[in-house]
């Protein structure tokens, strides 16, 4: 290729598959991307590129930006996709599972899989069921006990690691639509544990401008107004984990000693169209994706 050709992850999907013969494809990362996984950029954290992976039955030399695996690969789990031929979803996300580096990478996978409606949680459990003692199988098992199908990001699915395990709080739940007692839609927060009120708002990059600040202080105010007790991470926490998590049992301390009836509900009004599923996702109609679903435009 010409050297001035864009290094896209689709790009080096393409130039990796050049060695790939009959029932052998490309998998992991690079697959889930192709086939539409919105957050599988081929980076470690936005900095380094990772290498594509390809299946090869062949004793295939592996090169600069590819590596080889030469786990067996039965011909029904190979898709072709605009003439690219990747491992079938289900499979290149068990393989990410499998060889992460760590367990929150290996839930963030999960979790981003779903958030792109590639795999449910109940299809990929069903899948590493049918594995035999593998590499990482165990890892890959572990993950899918704390995965989620409705969380919008990788650095979501991060902040929730530090809330149940740093933290040590019980298991909150992702990105669930707060409503006033009489239906009106007040929030969507990242992470809220419904029994206390505390809620989780991860605020990125995208957060920084005045515009954005303004519209967080305006969230934390109506937030607090109906009882709920709001705790932001932003990008700049991931250099001091320690301090958000005091910030963070410091606001479950708060969410606990309220008192006073809750004017808020997390149970929808008749009028709202859940999205909080792979199933209920995949149900939508076109119309209803582009309405529900226009959160991923931004992501």
């Amino acid at each position: 290729m010409p050297a001035d050709v864009p290094q896209t992850p689709d790009q080096r999907a393409v130039e990796a598959a050049a060695v790939l013969k009959d029932d052998e494809a490309v998998t992991g990362w690079a697959a889930l991307r192709w086939l539409g996984g919105t957050w599988f950029d081929g980076t470690f954290g936005g900095v380094r590129l990772r290498p594509v992976t390809v299946v090869a039955r062949r004793n295939v030399r592996a090169q600069t930006g590819f590596a080889v695996s030469q786990e067996f690969l039965h011909p029904d789990e190979i898709e072709v996709v605009d003439g690219l031929a990747v491992t079938m979803a289900v499979r290149s996300v068990t393989y990410e599972m499998r060889y992460a580096d760590g367990l929150g990478a290996a839930i963030e996978a999960i979790d981003m899989a779903c958030y792109s409606d590639l795999v449910s949680i109940a299809e990929v459990t069903a899948y590493v069921g049918r594995l035999g003692p593998v590499t990482g199988v165990q890892q890959a098992r572990d993950a899918l006990l704390e995965a989620e199908e409705n969380s919008w990001s990788p650095r979501e699915t991060g902040m929730r690691g530090i809330w149940t395990r740093r933290a040590a709080l019980p298991r909150p739940r992702c990105n669930v639509p707060v409503f006033t007692l009489d239906g009106h839609h007040l929030g969507t927060p990242d992470l809220i544990d419904p029994l206390t009120g505390l809620v989780g708002l991860y605020h990125g990059d995208s957060h920084l401008s005045l515009v954005g600040a303004s519209k967080d202080n305006r969230q934390d105010a109506d937030f607090r107004d109906v009882g709920l007790e709001p705790v932001a991470m932003f990008a700049t926490d991931w250099h001091d984990l320690g301090a958000f998590t005091r910030r963070l049992l410091a606001a479950a301390a708060r969410a606990r000693r309220r008192t006073g009836e809750r004017g808020w509900t997390i149970d929808p009004p008749p009028w709202w169209t859940p999205t909080d599923t792979v199933a209920r996702r995949r149900a939508l109609a076109d119309w209803q994706r582009d309405r529900y679903l226009r959160y991923r435009d931004a992501a």
